[in-house]
């Protein structure tokens, strides 16, 4: 737990917890390895993590959690609650042309960082970056202003897309796995925000008493921005947030999007929390088990701490990395539920 904000968190015993037993811990394990890779020396568990080598079976793995770690209960005042989210599999072009129009723009280098990234969903309403107007520090370019012009002529332009609402969605989801129309992909990540509150679209349309024809899930808000471009475009500049990308090197292209602890993130396995709660590389085992999953079985998970999202705020509040692709994006499109989550602190 980190330091910054006051978390209740009440002990428990490993049997207490429901689907501990059951679940594949070893997969989990994997998931840790790579945080540990990245702070090697946090703490003791870290340090027999990579000591353990690559191959661990479920039961080795299960008693290493319950040797190191102390489980306990997060008692928030509110119901706990996951999303899910994913890395989006699109067409795109590195020149523009008739059929790609829309550029994916990377981190401009006027940007500038007041709060840490890392906390971007405690700032959210916050002034978090700006941009240098002579001497002045002003709020950065808004989603409309970016449309509208603000960055064209720059070299800001790492790719181009033939939809803004891709462009949208992939911003929401932070990644992408791009293929080109000769047949070759690369990976682009998330590189900074324009500081501006993220704001939730279905929201709105909940609000104004609107519902498309798919419903508030993420193919159904879709649909309703393409069936009328103007609205749609009106729409999307109501979340002011905009998202830059840079392309991943080589080294981390085939491993899986890069989260925000700066490790590819494991499908199933990798969760998105608020990081003035919890600190990134922590264990979390998470009992949802109305969330959709492949198997059909009740969600209930050790996962592992490793990435943030604007929109992820509070105690017991997280967003499940699903995986890449269209099977996973229909997953994440539709995981909206309540949540337990059970933090697994080191022993001292």
């Amino acid at each position: 737990m980190d330091d910054h904000a006051a978390i209740k968190l009440i002990p428990v015993s490993f049997t207490e917890i429901q689907g501990w037993a059951q679940d594949d811990h070893a997969a989990a394990f994997g998931a840790l390895r790579r945080s540990c890779r990245k702070r090697p020396t946090s703490n003791q568990a870290c340090q027999d993590v990579l000591e353990l080598g690559e191959t661990v079976d479920r039961e080795t793995a299960r008693r290493f959690f319950e040797t190191h770690y102390v489980p306990h209960r997060v008692e928030a005042e509110e119901p706990g609650l996951v999303t899910g989210y994913y890395e989006p599999e699109v067409m795109r072009s590195r020149a523009r042309d008739d059929a790609f129009q829309v550029p994916v723009y990377k981190r401009p280098d006027d940007l500038v960082q007041v709060t840490p990234d890392e906390l971007r969903a405690f700032y959210n309403a916050s002034f978090s970056v700006g941009r240098r107007k002579g001497d002045e520090l002003v709020p950065y370019y808004t989603r409309a202003e970016i449309d509208n012009g603000a960055l064209s002529g720059k070299g800001l332009e790492l790719l181009y897309l033939d939809d803004p609402v891709e462009l949208f969605f992939m911003q929401i989801q932070g990644s992408g796995r791009v293929r080109f129309p000769d047949g070759s992909w690369t990976r682009i990540g998330y590189a900074g925000k324009n500081g501006h509150s993220y704001t939730s679209i279905g929201k709105l349309l909940a609000e104004r008493g609107e519902k498309p024809p798919g419903g508030l899930t993420m193919e159904g808000l879709k649909g309703w921005l393409r069936a009328d471009p103007a609205r749609g475009k009106a729409l999307m500049h109501a979340n002011k947030s905009y998202i830059f990308f840079h392309e991943l090197p080589d080294t981390e292209q085939g491993d899986g999007p890069v989260g925000a602890q700066g490790v590819a993130l494991t499908p199933g396995r990798s969760l998105a929390v608020d990081a003035i709660y919890h600190k990134l590389g922590t264990p979390v085992f998470v009992s949802a088990p109305q969330a959709p999953t492949p198997d059909g079985k009740p969600f209930r998970r050790l996962m592992i701490a490793q990435d943030v999202g604007s929109a992820i705020r509070g105690q017991e509040r997280g967003d499940i990395f699903w995986g890449s692709g269209t099977e996973a994006g229909a997953i994440a499109g539709v995981t909206k539920t309540q949540a337990r989550f059970y933090v697994l602190l080191p022993k001292p």
